[in-house]
């Protein structure tokens, strides 16, 4: 390509840029709300959602009470969550369905508030409320509107962030295995399959369980290991009853033998020592 043209292309390019920016501007700037309305109108359906949400965000208080009203509210918040400006849609779609409860919109604007919710939700290892605010969104979307076309993708991103929350609760009870706090642990992972009973964890939580017990039991005093041997038996027959075909039986059979030999010792010990 001759290079003269090619450099003319880039320069017609950059002046119908600079041209775009220069009438953007002035829409910013104009008092027609009509116009802007109108052009917000045209950005957004050329995916231009900075544009639009900029002209939007400037004229949407302005329509309150015109026809143009739901449109532009629901535009914004439409136009802030394409953008990942999760906290303005949240906020825009909330107003949305709370002001128009009855628009043809309303369904899908609270379902994308939930969504909005859940983009605010933060990896595991942080603080969960923002991911329990998103699944009561979910819930209360389904509620309202049981036969949406959504409600499987609610169910399914409602399973997500339960899967989440049981994660960072999961790992909670494990830091204490992990650091040797065998009674902790017992009582932490106890804690967790009562409040996550069908959780994806339960099962390793329930041998870990039964692995902190036994742990526990060998280092204690030796008034409290009979005691203490017979809790990891029992938790032992609680995980095969629970889990039969469980990845960890093949341990968990190992720590029961050696539970059941370490109190076979014992009670010799004691008939020793009641016959002696």
């Amino acid at each position: 390509m001759n290079k003269g043209f090619l450099n003319t292309v880039v320069l017609f390019c950059l002046l119908l840029l600079a041209s775009g920016c220069s009438n953007f501007q002035k829409l910013l700037k104009s008092n027609d709300v009509t116009k802007k309305y109108q052009a917000a109108l045209e950005y957004y359906e050329k995916e231009e959602y900075y544009r639009a949400s900029q002209l939007l965000d400037q004229v949407t208080p302005l329509l309150a009470g015109t026809e143009n009203s739901e449109k532009a509210l629901f535009y914004q918040a439409q136009s802030h969550y394409m953008q990942g400006n999760y906290i303005l849609s949240d906020a825009y779609f909330r107003n949305f369905y709370t002001t128009y409860p009855r628009s043809p919109l309303a369904e899908e604007a609270m379902y994308m508030q939930a969504k909005s919710l859940y983009e605010q939700s933060p990896d595991f290892e942080e603080d969960q409320t923002p991911t329990l605010t998103a699944i009561l969104a979910f819930e209360e979307f389904m509620t309202r509107y049981p036969t949406s076309e959504h409600v499987p993708e609610a169910n399914k991103t409602i399973e997500e962030l339960y899967l989440k929350i049981d994660k960072k609760e999961f790992n909670q009870a494990r830091l204490y295995y992990q650091l040797r706090y065998w009674r902790s642990a017992v009582v932490a992972f106890n804690n967790f399959q009562r409040e996550h009973a069908s959780s994806a964890y339960s099962e390793e939580a329930a041998f870990l369980k039964l692995d902190s017990q036994y742990r526990f039991a060998l280092e204690s005093i030796p008034s409290k290991q009979e005691e203490r041997f017979d809790e990891a038996v029992d938790y032992f027959q609680s995980f095969v009853d629970q889990y039969p075909d469980s990845r960890f039986k093949r341990d968990a059979e190992r720590i029961y033998d050696q539970a059941r030999s370490e109190l076979a010792k014992i009670r010799k010990n004691n008939n020793n020592q009641e016959n002696s």
